[in-house]
């Protein structure tokens, strides 16, 4: 089963452009995701830069509309993400517990969802796009 950890870092969706973590919580950070490696449990990672060098593109007219970031009616913004691949939740919570995250942060997790997780219907639909990864 694959999850994925979402970093939400309270104060991150009015970061401005450009700002980074502090040099002691990414070397943190690394040890950890050094740890995640040696299980043989990651399959990516990756941080994210703030929303304030982002855009959102909403449909709720039904034409796209483009708003530049940073985004004020943005509460919880996603700082970066890892997708492990473990057993069962319990097991992807109890890496999570195990990250040296800040008290302004919070990681959420997700299950990706699989082949299996789709109704024939629509994992027919699906195989009409051999290419897609």
């Amino acid at each position: 089963m694959k999850f994925m950890m979402l970093m939400i870092p309270a104060g991150y969706e009015t970061a401005e452009p450009g700002t980074m973590p502090p040099a002691d919580a990414v070397e943190a950070m690394m040890k950890y995701n050094d740890e995640l490696q040696k299980a043989g449990i990651l399959r990516d990672i990756n941080g994210l830069h703030p929303p304030s060098m982002g855009a959102r593109v909403s449909f709720a007219s039904g034409k796209p509309v483009v708003t530049d970031g940073p985004f004020a009616e943005a509460k919880e913004v996603v700082g970066g993400y890892w997708i492990i691949e473990v057993g069962s939740l319990q097991e992807a919570i109890e890496w999570a517990r195990k990250c040296p995250a800040r008290p302004n942060e919070t990681i959420e997790i997700r299950q990706i969802m699989g082949d299996d997780d789709y109704p024939d219907e629509i994992r027919e639909l699906v195989e009409k796009y051999p290419d897609m990864p």
